[in-house]
C-alpha cells in the first residue's frame, strides 16, 4: 500500500496568524497519525511563515515515539541543512524552491544542479537519511538523479492535477508513467506530491506504478475543515486503498 505523509505546514501557517498556540501542529500532527497516516511531512522556509524550527524538534519527538517516519523537505541552499542535521529525519526530500515562492512549483534541473547537489546529497547519506529529489516527470531525468545518488524521486504531480478530468488527462499520466518506470528501472523508489487531493489520487496511483508514499497538505488540511482531522486522514487512506484496487 502507498504510504501517506501528512503535510502539516498549513495547520503552521494558521497558528501563526495569532500569537498563540491555536491550533496546535503537534496535537493535529497527534491526531492525523492516531488516524493511520504513516508519517508526517514539514517544509521549512528561511522567512518561517508556517513550520518553525522549534515545530521540528517537538514533531521529531512525537513522530520518534510513534515509529513512524518524518519527512523534512525544501531547499538546501536556503538555510535548511542546519535543520537537518539536528533532526536527522529519516527521509529528506531536497526542492528547489526559491525563498519567495508561495509553493513548489518546479523540480531539479539536474543538468545545472547536478555538481552542487551531489556533496548535500552525500552529507544526508552520510547521516543515514533517505534522500528524496523533487522532480518533474521527466523519464530521461532519472538515471541523472541515481548517478548523483538519490534514493527516491518525489515526482511534482501539479500538472497532472490541473489536467485532471481534462481531456489532456491521459496523455500527463503516460507521462508520470513513463517517468516512475525509468525510476524503478535505475533503482529510484518513487514518491509523488503537489496537489494531490480525494478526487485525483486514486486515478494517479491506478495509473503510475510503484508509488511507495504520497506526501499530500494542503487539500487534507482544507478537507479536515470540513470532516475534522481523523475523518479527512480516513477518507485519504480509502483513496489509495481505492487506487490500489481499481
Amino acid at each position: 500500500m502507498t504510504r501517506l505523509s501528512v503535510n502539516v505546514n498549513k495547520v503552521a501557517l494558521l497558528r501563526n496568524s495569532r500569537p498563540l498556540d491555536i491550533p496546535s501542529v503537534e496535537h493535529i500532527a497527534r491526531i492525523a497519525l492516531d488516524a493511520g497516516a504513516h508519517g508526517i511531512t514539514v517544509h521549512p522556509r528561511p522567512d518561517a511563515r508556517h513550520i518553525r524550527e522549534s515545530d521540528v524538534g517537538v514533531l521529531l519527538k512525537l513522530v520518534r515515539s510513534r515509529g513512524v517516519e518524518f519527512n523534512i523537505e525544501g531547499n538546501p541552499f536556503h538555510q535548511l541543512m542546519n535543520v537537518v542535521r539536528a533532526a536527522r529525519p529519516d527521509q529528506c526530500t531536497l526542492v528547489p524552491d526559491d525563498p519567495g515562492a508561495a509553493t513548489s512549483d518546479h523540480g531539479w534541473d539536474l543538468a545545472r544542479d547536478r555538481d552542487r547537489l551531489r556533496p548535500v546529497i552525500a552529507e544526508l547519506k552520510a547521516m543515514g537519511i533517505r534522500v528524496s529529489l523533487f522532480m518533474d516527470a521527466d523519464e530521461h531525468a532519472m538515471a541523472a538523479a541515481r548517478d548523483i545518488g538519490a534514493d527516491r524521486v518525489e515526482l511534482h504531480t501539479e500538472p497532472y492535477a490541473r489536467a485532471f478530468g481534462a481531456p489532456g488527462q491521459d496523455a500527463v499520466l503516460s507521462r508520470y508513467n513513463t517517468t516512475a518506470g525509468a525510476a524503478i528501472r535505475n533503482g529510484l523508489g518513487v514518491n509523488a506530491g503537489h496537489d494531490l487531493n480525494r478526487e485525483n489520487l486514486p486515478l494517479f496511483l491506478h495509473s503510475v506504478p510503484g508509488v511507495l508514499e504520497v506526501s499530500i497538505g494542503h487539500a487534507l488540511v482544507a478537507d479536515a475543515l470540513e470532516f475534522g482531522m481523523a475523518q479527512a486522514v480516513g477518507l485519504y487512506l480509502d483513496a489509495i486503498r481505492s487506487g490500489a484496487r481499481a
